[in-house]
């Protein structure tokens, strides 16, 4: 099954006025974190992380998208200074990497997932991150739900997408059985520079039927059961794990072109959950 990064971005806001961002975190304790202390060139550990790779059998990742996700270092890895950095870039000459929508992927990039090792059930997951932007870029820190069930009655929380040309918009969206792609729940808010310009606590509070996201504890959405369409279909009472990754192509940002960053690095300074959940 390919797992379709959201469209959620095509949607206006909806759902219900916000709130508070969810319960304080001010003294309380995560029940998992990752702070990224390490040599520059440390990969992740694998109790935690799994890096998932390819494009051709993912059917480009369920949305025509360019590039192959390896495990190498130049792709993900520590910085040395307290960060993990995801880099999408050229894919090297004659690296010959299969593609679903032509013959060689173009680029590289990652996919880390905290699949079937670490998860939410309720609570609040924060990443702070600087995001790259530009041309046919597509990076993404997203959630799916550990039901077993094939996507999308799998359920997918996207925390934060900042899409191709839109350097200041924040994207948050979710998706269900009967919700989904162009047909996803969300909204979105406008950063007051680009989302590579510096970093922003991206985080969603996941509390019993009713789900809340936020940027540096400004809370812009929040959507309970009232808002999905019949049978209103909530599936987030589960285990969700989370994922990080930048798409190039696709569907929604289009193909890159010459004014692409290259490399384009997600530089993620932490991750923490707070709540019920596993690890």
């Amino acid at each position: 099954m390919a797992l379709v990064l959201a469209l959620g971005g095509l949607l206006g806001g909806c759902g219900s006025a916000p709130g508070p961002a969810g319960p304080s975190t001010a003294g309380d304790e995560p029940f998992w974190q990752a702070e990224f202390e390490g040599a520059a060139g440390t990969r992740l550990p694998e109790e935690a992380w799994t890096t998932e790779t390819g494009n051709r059998d993912a059917e480009g990742w369920g949305n025509n998208e360019l590039q192959y996700y390896t495990d190498d270092a130049a792709n993900s890895a520590l910085d040395g200074a307290g960060h993990l950095v995801i880099s999408a870039r050229p894919a090297p000459a004659g690296s010959d990497l299969p593609c679903y929508t032509q013959e060689f992927c173009t680029w590289t990039s990652a996919r880390l997932t905290t699949g079937g090792k670490v998860a939410l059930t309720h609570g609040r997951v924060e990443v702070r991150a600087k995001l790259p932007v530009g041309t046919g870029l597509l990076p993404a820190i997203w959630m799916l739900g550990d039901n077993g069930v094939e996507w999308p009655g799998q359920g997918e929380i996207d925390i934060c997408e900042v899409v191709g040309g839109e350097p200041r918009t924040v994207y948050g969206t979710a998706h269900g059985p009967t919700y989904f792609n162009e047909n996803g729940i969300g909204a979105s808010t406008t950063l007051p520079a680009d989302a590579s310009e510096g970093f922003h606590t991206y985080a969603v509070d996941k509390q019993p039927r009713r789900i809340t996201w936020s940027v540096d504890g400004e809370p812009y959405f929040v959507l309970t059961p009232a808002e999905l369409p019949s049978p209103r279909d909530w599936v987030f009472e589960q285990d969700m794990h989370l994922l990080l990754n930048i798409a190039v192509g696709g569907d929604w940002p289009g193909p890159p072109d010459t004014s692409t960053p290259s490399p384009a690095s997600m530089t993620v300074d932490h991750v923490r959950f707070y709540g019920t959940g596993h690890a």
